[in-house]
């Protein structure tokens, strides 16, 4: 590591330290097992394995693995299972129609019962929504929203299918002006593993006060266009996330579940509590030696790393 590169993170430390404290937040999401724990944050798709945008990166994969409802009657059912079950909250979830949208309108009176009789902690992958579908989303028990930021034409229009940069824009800007918590998700080496408009990502979303900033890094996927591509170097993810760090000192940043579980993993993980994270889902053993090692409290959570600590949440490891 340069001289360069030290200084950028004991920078970053400084401001995360001064700004948030020694606490750090280890989360478990979905229904994730780890030594006797178990998260209780199940993603739920409301389009079964079906997306119609077909990005680049996961043509549907990461669909896969989550519960899968087949309308709205089916959704409450699962929703109050789940509930009565354990789980805390839901990430609702699916795939998105060519324009990047999800058929909220669909599902708006079973996610608002659902909100309403279970309790549960709501948030959303919402694709690339406007300001009329947001607030709908809010006003039917919604808390945060989840959505893909990137900072490069090409990018969006390549990588995403997307008309452009100006849906991301228009999205990140929808659901900031409706109320509903901003979660914006920042995935370094989107573009076939290279990072190209990441940091104009963080310039964008940072003037848009969100409420939580998390970074996840390209996993290549088995029968995607990605599958044989590197992905960027802990090193370089880690420089990101310091340089976040510096620009929005208050957000709370973590590192997400979707990033690569081999040793370069292991390593991003402790360069990222050096570079300002205050979040990290999914962690290793390796990351708790070095948490105590940089003198940080950690705790622990059964929820997506979105989702603030909350006691009702929190777990005993």
């Amino acid at each position: 590591m340069s001289s360069e590169d030290e200084r950028l993170f004991e920078q970053a430390f400084r401001e995360t330290r001064g700004n948030h404290g020694e606490e750090i937040t280890f989360y478990l999401p979905g229904m994730i097992r780890y030594e006797n724990l178990r998260g209780r944050y199940p993603a739920v798709s409301l389009t079964g394995k079906q997306c119609e945008l077909q990005c680049e990166h996961c043509k549907g994969r990461l669909l896969d693995p989550m519960i899968q409802v087949s309308g709205p009657d089916d959704f409450l059912r699962k929703a109050v299972y789940l509930q009565k079950r354990g789980s805390h909250g839901l990430l609702l979830s699916g795939g998105s129609d060519p324009h990047g949208r999800l058929p909220w309108a669909k599902y708006g009176d079973a996610i608002r019962e659902a909100a309403e009789t279970t309790g549960l902690y709501l948030s959303a992958h919402v694709g690339f929504p406007d300001q009329r579908t947001c607030e709908e989303l809010k006003k039917n028990g919604v808390r945060q929203a989840l959505l893909d930021v990137m900072g490069d034409e090409d990018t969006a229009r390549r990588v995403y299918h997307l008309q452009g940069l100006q849906t991301v824009r228009e999205a990140v800007e929808s659901i900031s002006r409706s109320g509903l918590q901003l979660a914006p998700h920042i995935v370094v080496g989107l573009h076939y593993g290279r990072i190209r408009g990441e940091e104009e990502a963080l310039r964008m979303v940072s003037r848009f006060d969100p409420a939580v900033l998390v970074f996840v890094v390209l996993t290549p996927l088995k029968g995607t266009p990605m599958a044989g591509v590197t992905p960027p170097s802990p090193l370089d993810a880690a420089r990101l996330i310091a340089k976040a760090r510096l620009l929005m000192p208050e957000v709370p940043i973590s590192l997400g579940c979707e990033r690569p579980r081999n040793r370069e993993g292991t390593e991003l993980e402790k360069l990222a509590l050096r570079a300002g994270v205050t979040r990290m889902a999914v962690w290793s053993d390796e990351v708790l030696h070095e948490a105590s090692r940089l003198g940080l409290k950690p705790c622990f959570q059964a929820t997506c790393c979105s989702v603030p600590f909350n006691q009702a949440f929190s777990m005993i490891r």
